[in-house]
């Protein structure tokens, strides 16, 4: 294995184990929420106190372009990987609510250095095809969402909700170790590359305007429904408190539907411009949503495979907007306000969900909202430029002069 293959996966890891990390409390709180118990026995109120773990996640975004030029990658990613598993591992020992806040939060702070440093350096080595590797990357990331649940359940289920924080908070910190001992490898993604296009202002704004907004709006949802999809599994299929790991079970297979399509996606935007994978990919899904707010039975289990499929392949598309149309000195300082905007809206899904969930008594209301907010991905994906110099670069030349 080379250096820079190496690199590759530790990043992908880093990914697996963020996503991870922030979908442990959406199962955990089903064996936590009894009668008696230190956190209290209804599952809004230990939802919320992921608040501040999101809040937290957003806002530390936003600094990590400007830190890594002062103290690193390589330091970055080490208190990522250290800061999380300890974190997770306090979490473990949490004894109230407010001690749990805390742990959690911490969480926050750390996984906060992966989106903006991770996807940089990801980007960075990948040259002139990142589709695939973000797809790829992107498929970790989802596999640490569909293992979140199902892990946790069975580690909740056989141990304690415990056990679902310790195990991989110990994982994380043995990985932050070995990455210690693994040099990093700097400018290895520019040797042989080609220089970056000179793309006209406009079309940059339009890309920028239209990357903000979709970080604002999937957010919100994207992280709603993954905190809300082992309750809706729940409600709806596996109401027994014995069928906690058949819960887990359910969530991994409908998100695992997430990572086949960012897998595929990131294939097809080397081949096809953004606005021609994005189109369609958005379209499915306001309509699934809708229906996923009013469906019961085993029709969850398909239309939440849609829903996952439709939020993770606009991830993939939307990694790859900074890629194709920002410069590579700016373009660690525009993932950071991207995830930084993308976050805040992150931060208000679980009090978001908690509220009507604890209003309304199930999550048919939270559903129905998030598909409205999806109605605002498809007018993003409808005003996104459609340029098939994105496939050839070095059309772009003649598309400046033409512009001046």
């Amino acid at each position: 294995m080379t250096p820079a293959t190496r690199q590759i996966l530790f990043i992908n890891t880093a990914h697996t184990f963020t996503h991870y990390s922030l979908l442990i409390l959406p199962t955990a709180v089903l064996a936590m929420a009894v009668p008696g118990g230190a956190f209290g026995e209804h599952y809004g109120p230990i939802l919320a106190l992921a608040t501040g773990m999101f809040v937290l996640y957003g806002l530390l975004s936003l600094p990590q372009g400007w830190l890594a030029q002062r103290v690193g990658r390589k330091v970055l990613m080490t208190a990522f990987f250290l800061g999380t598993g300890v974190s997770l591992i306090a979490s473990a020992f949490a004894r109230s609510p407010w001690m749990l806040a805390a742990t959690l939060g911490g969480v926050g702070v750390f996984t906060a250095i992966y989106h903006p440093i991770g996807t940089t350096m990801l980007v960075e080595a990948a040259g002139d095809k990142p589709g695939r590797a973000i797809g790829t990357n992107g498929v970790f990331g989802n596999i640490g969402v569909a293992l979140a649940p199902v892990i946790t359940a069975f580690l909740a289920a056989q141990f304690s909700w415990r056990a679902a924080f310790l195990v991989p908070g110990l994982l994380c910190t043995f990985a932050g170790l070995w990455w210690m001992r693994t040099p990093i490898v700097e400018g290895a993604a520019h040797r042989g590359a080609r220089p970056f296009p000179a793309i006209p202002r406009f079309l940059v704004r339009r890309a920028v305007v239209v990357l903000m907004s979709i970080a604002a709006t999937s957010g919100l949802v994207f992280n709603a429904f993954t905190l809300l999809l082992p309750k809706l599994m729940q409600e709806r299929l596996a109401e027994s408190p014995g069928l906690l790991p058949i819960v887990g079970m359910l969530a991994f297979l409908a998100t695992l539907a997430g990572a086949l399509t960012q897998f595929s996606v990131g294939r097809l935007i080397d081949r096809h411009t953004l606005k021609r994978v994005f189109l369609p990919v958005s379209m499915v899904l306001a309509p699934a949503m809708a229906l996923l707010a009013v469906t019961h039975g085993w029709g969850v289990l398909p239309l939440s495979a849609a829903v996952a499929a439709s939020l993770f392949g606009q991830v993939t598309v939307n990694e790859t907007m900074a890629a194709r149309y920002i410069s590579p000195e700016l373009r660690a300082r525009i993932y950071s306000v991207r995830f930084f905007v993308g976050f805040l809206g992150a931060a208000a899904a679980a009090p978001v969900v908690s509220f009507l969930h604890g209003l309304t008594g199930n999550l048919t209301a939270v559903t129905m909202v998030l598909a409205g907010f999806s109605v605002m991905t498809l007018a993003c994906a409808l005003f996104f430029p459609n340029r098939r110099e994105e496939l050839e670069p070095e059309l772009w030349a003649a598309v400046a002069v033409a512009a001046e």
